[in-house]
């Protein structure tokens, strides 16, 4: 399953994509753990954490309902989603864009991110020509994200470039998952069972309930890809690690312009941001 890739340019290998993929979600991953978020949030009048964060990932997209955030976000259940109902009164998306470039600025200076003007705006050559060469057709949350007007602030603007490949992989992701008939609770079972995240901080973040959690489970049991206990089979694994490559298929595409060689010198200038971060503990709950 892949996306027509641009002949123009020579094709790209998929451990590249892979690579470069990894190295912009390590990158972009921050901005919903660092205790900035929580308190931008609550100074926008929104302390619950659950609206929050669709809030300020969907800011993007402008005041849509709930429904298309769901529609969009893909594994986050109805009934968190449907949380998120007002938050555009409290304050406008362009306020919650606004407030998120703020959040993740003061966040990169307080670990100490060390990157240079000189390697920012080399990675800014590389992830620029991605950006504008991009095919969004089907890219809902990428599109979103690339229409919004940089912040003056050059590692934050950045910041925002890593943003808009980020979801694009994540769109192509959700087109993968739902052409392989895996459902929007059944992801988040099968990624927790192949120990991708911890169950504990999926079940919590995502909202699903227990008699939907066991239900999803029960259906990649007969599927073959769990054990009764709910631990990954053969199968299981290698179905998860082929939704993965089927992304990567999709991605090739997107990385094109830039080349195997491009994608992973982007992928080595990004590797600071997620260094200091995780030295300064951001990341210990999702071990």
């Amino acid at each position: 399953m892949t996306d027509c890739l641009d002949r123009t340019h020579p094709p790209i290998d998929l451990d590249a994509v892979r690579e470069v993929s990894r190295a912009v979600s390590d990158a972009h991953l921050f901005v919903y753990l660092v205790p900035e978020s929580a308190a931008t949030a609550a100074e926008l009048g929104v302390p619950d954490r659950g609206p929050a964060y669709l809030a300020f990932r969907a800011a993007a997209l402008g005041a849509v309902p709930w429904q298309v955030v769901l529609a969009t976000f893909y594994n986050f259940s109805p009934h968190l989603v449907r949380s998120m109902t007002g938050v555009w009164d409290v304050a406008a998306p362009e306020r919650w864009q606004s407030a998120r470039f703020t959040m993740a600025g003061r966040a990169l200076r307080r670990v100490g991110v060390a990157l240079t003007a000189e390697r920012i705006a080399e990675a800014r050559s590389l992830v620029d020509p991605v950006v504008t060469a991009a095919d969004y057709a089907g890219r809902p949350l990428a599109a979103g994200n690339a229409s919004v007007p940089l912040p003056p602030d050059p590692l934050v603007a950045l910041w925002q470039r890593i943003t808009v490949v980020r979801e694009w992989r994540g769109d192509a992701h959700v087109q993968v998952l739902a052409a392989d008939r895996v459902g929007p609770c059944e992801c988040n079972v099968l990624h927790t069972a192949t120990g991708r995240l911890p169950t504990a901080l999926v079940r919590a973040t995502r909202g699903w309930t227990d008699e939907e959690w066991d239900a999803a489970t029960e259906r990649l049991v007969a599927r073959g890809w769990l054990h009764a206990d709910g631990t990954a089979t053969d199968a299981g694994i290698a179905a998860r690690e082929r939704i993965e490559v089927e992304t990567d298929e999709h991605c090739a595409a997107l990385w094109a312009p830039i080349g195997a060689r491009g994608a992973r010198r982007l992928a080595a200038l990004l590797a600071p941001i997620h260094a200091a971060f995780t030295a300064a503990g951001t990341f210990d709950r999702l071990r």
